[in-house]
């Protein structure tokens, strides 16, 4: 089972863009985000689009095209980057029914679904206590 970095580039992308605000600058070009992150600028623009439409980012064209963050750093969670770009739950259940004719088939999945729920649950807590803004300041200490 590959990893899932799609929240990793988010992160990243959100920092960057709070770095160049606070350097002055008021966006920042699809390719210049990529260039940070260190990937195809296509997979950049797929992920931008995903901030986009959660309200985490905002786009300019024309002159001065770019991007920007749509607020500010410090009220954008890692829980707002998940939920923005993590298309799937976190755990899941099997893809077939489990055979009900057997003990453990017939009641595994509600009790899955306990665990799995106390532990998305954790999980997105735990994001939620940590914003751009603090990953950042982390970054640059």
């Amino acid at each position: 089972m590959a990893s899932n970095s799609r929240v990793t580039i988010a992160a990243h992308a959100l920092a960057w863009l709070e770095l160049a605000r606070r350097r002055g600058q008021g966006s920042l070009t699809s390719d210049e985000v990529a260039a940070s992150v260190n990937t195809n600028p296509v997979i950049l623009r797929r992920s931008l689009g995903d901030l986009k439409r959660a309200g985490l980012v905002t786009a300019r064209r024309g002159t001065r095209a770019g991007f920007s963050l749509a607020r500010p750093a410090e009220e954008i969670t890692m829980y707002d980057v998940w939920m923005a770009v993590a298309a799937e739950p976190l755990l899941a259940l099997h893809r077939s029914e489990p055979n009900k004719e057997c003990p453990v088939g017939n009641g595994i999945q509600p009790v899955l679904t306990d665990v799995y729920d106390e532990a998305s649950s954790a999980f997105g807590t735990a994001l939620s206590r940590r914003t751009i803004a603090d990953m950042l300041d982390r970054i640059l200490k």
